[in-house]
């Protein structure tokens, strides 16, 4: 049964662009989202004298996935204005706090390296840490409490915008679509978030005069980022890859300009098109 859940967002200063703080009305967490533009607003308030865990994310051009950051402090405001002087990346910050300052060091240790497991586990983002944080030795009903404490965390950090912990979801395998030409031979899914190629799918290696820089680009930089791999006359996905849309995952399956909307086909040869674009009402 699912149950919903009332999430109370505050503007401190009113500006839906600036800080927000989040959280579930019955739970003591709190979610500060900081765009780095508003460092010394959030500053001279008091929330961040806390003990908590933090995101660092950016988004550069040339990146195929979100970049982030995830770390632990004793004083949130002192480690963000570290990182503000030292980690160039980031555009935004969010702070994980205990609005009744119950967390404690043992506490965001723990979070720390929680949050870094599921993140590199789930792969949406591309991790900036050096090195992987260390678990701390908490009792069994700790534990129990703190992942009753990431339950939250997942849930306001993915309302603030950032869906670092959430599973990509798919759909029933009837709803398979299929990218075929020449030696390319993908599989993929229409998503809510955008098209998924699964993987072991196949792309064209040679890539055709009609490619857009664009596409040539994005082709480049997955195969430098591992998700694709060359193999003999093809290149392969090395791992499921969320496209933003179906032209764009067609596009980098058939090495050329393509209109995923067509090319994407279900196992009875009807296009992607037909069928969620042609509903008769």
């Amino acid at each position: 049964m699912i149950v919903g859940k009332t999430i109370q967002i505050f503007l401190p200063d009113a500006n839906p662009r600036s800080v927000k703080i989040a959280e579930i009305t019955s739970r003591t967490v709190q979610a500060i989202l900081i765009p780095r533009t508003k460092l010394d607003y959030i500053f001279a308030r008091e929330e961040l004298n806390n003990v908590g865990v933090y995101l660092l994310i950016g988004n550069p051009d040339e990146d195929v996935k979100p970049l982030l950051y995830i770390g632990e402090a004793e004083d949130c405001k002192i480690r963000l204005k570290q990182h503000n002087a030292s980690k160039d990346f980031w555009n935004y910050a969010i702070a994980i706090i205990s609005k009744t300052h119950y967390f404690t060091k043992t506490h965001i240790k723990f979070l720390e390296s929680f949050m870094y497991q599921e993140a590199k586990r789930i792969n949406r983002y591309k991790l900036e840490n050096s090195t992987n944080p260390t678990m701390p030795y908490v009792s069994e009903s700790m534990t129990a409490d703190l992942m009753d404490n990431f339950d939250t965390i997942k849930i306001l950090v993915s309302t603030l915008g950032f869906p670092v912990f959430d599973e990509i979801k798919t759909e029933q395998k009837a709803d398979l679509l299929y990218c075929k030409g020449k030696d390319a031979h993908a599989t993929g899914q229409l998503t809510d978030e955008g098209f998924l190629v699964f993987s072991g799918s196949k792309c064209n290696l040679k890539e055709a005069n009609t490619l857009p820089p664009w596409a040539t680009k994005m082709r480049r930089r997955l195969i430098e980022e591992k998700i694709l791999q060359v193999k003999d006359t093809v290149i392969e996905f090395a791992s499921d890859h969320l496209f933003d849309s179906p032209s764009a995952a067609a596009t980098a399956v058939l090495a050329r300009n393509a209109n995923g909307w067509i090319e994407w086909r279900y196992k009875n040869r009807k296009t992607l098109d037909e069928v969620k674009r042609q509903i008769k009402v």
